[in-house]
């Protein structure tokens, strides 16, 4: 979630790009989502809801931006372990 929170930060205000960051685990270290969907909107989108996404970030607390954004990606246990997940869409 970390990762899709730095794209989120540098991608602020640019549209038609977006970013799954996910263990395919179901999981992304000690919580319940498995990752993050963020895209241009998602920094601004926090800023909506007094959120800071920079210190979230410094603080190592992405998932707290995330459940305020409501850009989680919650699956549940998938029951495999292999590799994390990063798919970015660009829209021409």
């Amino acid at each position: 979630m970390e990762l899709a929170l730095a794209f989120a930060i540098d991608l602020d205000n640019n549209h038609g790009i977006t970013l799954l960051s996910a263990g395919i685990d179901g999981g992304d270290g000690p919580t319940n989502a498995a990752g993050a969907i963020v895209d241009g909107l998602t920094v601004s989108k926090g800023r909506g809801f007094g959120v800071d996404a920079e210190r979230y970030l410094q603080d190592n607390d992405s998932y707290g931006d995330f459940a305020m954004t409501k850009e989680l990606l919650v699956t549940g246990p998938t029951g495999t372990n292999v590799m994390d997940l990063q798919i970015v869409l660009v829209n021409g």
